[in-house]
């Protein structure tokens, strides 16, 4: 890590299947946008170093969907062949069911993470209702309890909208999340949600220091307040 980086954070983007996770991610690591974007299939990853009040941290960003069987199998089957030989050994003695080999994959996405971003379609209710089963996932698998989480309503660029914002708010603040409305095709709200979680990660010394060996800053009353961002994240 480089001197002047003041710590590496994982952060994690879930939701349903086309809620705009992987598209919010390029928008905010690579700044593009495309409308053909395909479904992720198993796992995305991306990197990218910001500053936030000062401090530069390196985020390491994944975006995972849920599969189908089917899915799972495949993805399994990649994964696999990209193993030693002896670690694929060590994987099928440890567990026979291919159902239960790939759930071994999913702790590992979630262990150690350090924030997390729920997203769902508000031109599709349905997204919106699971968030809860995503919540579930997440306190099933994830290691740390005081993880940072933020709850992004995508697609605010669309007309047809379900769910207004209040009810996202509500459902953010029931559940003690941050939350923004954004758009990764229009640009609004994607920055200001990384840098606001990242603001509330090193506001929490506890989810990075010790991984740090002890490396960090000191902060003021006033660098703990809470940040609007232009109007767009509210902390609740």
């Amino acid at each position: 890590m480089d001197e002047d980086t003041l710590t590496t954070l994982k952060i994690l983007i879930i939701g349903e299947s086309g809620v705009g996770k992987s598209s919010l991610l390029l928008r905010f690591t690579d700044d593009t946008f495309d409308p053909e974007q395909a479904a992720t299939i198993g796992v995305d990853f991306k990197v990218k170093t910001i500053s936030v009040d000062g401090n530069k941290a390196k985020l390491a960003i994944w975006v995972s969907i849920k599969l189908s069987q089917s899915q799972q199998e495949w993805f399994l089957c990649v994964t696999l062949l990209a193993m030693p030989l002896h670690v694929v050994w060590l994987f099928y003695q440890q567990d026979t069911a291919g159902q239960e080999r790939f759930r071994t994959l999913t702790p590992s996405y979630y262990r150690g993470a350090q924030g997390v971003i729920l997203v769902y379609d508000v031109t599709r209710r349905e997204t919106f209702t699971k968030l809860d089963n995503w919540l579930n996932e997440l306190e099933t698998y994830c290691t740390r309890n005081d993880l940072v989480k933020m709850l992004v309503g995508n697609k605010i660029d669309k007309e047809n909208r379900e769910l207004d914002r209040a009810e996202g708010l509500k459902f953010a603040r029931k559940h003690s999340m941050l939350f923004i409305e954004a758009s990764a095709k229009t640009r609004d709200g994607v920055q200001c949600a990384f840098e606001e979680l990242v603001e509330k990660i090193i506001q929490t010394p506890g989810l990075w220091q010790s991984e740090n060996h002890g490396r960090g800053v000191q902060l003021t009353d006033e660098d703990a307040g809470v940040a609007t961002c232009g109007g767009y994240c509210s902390l609740v």
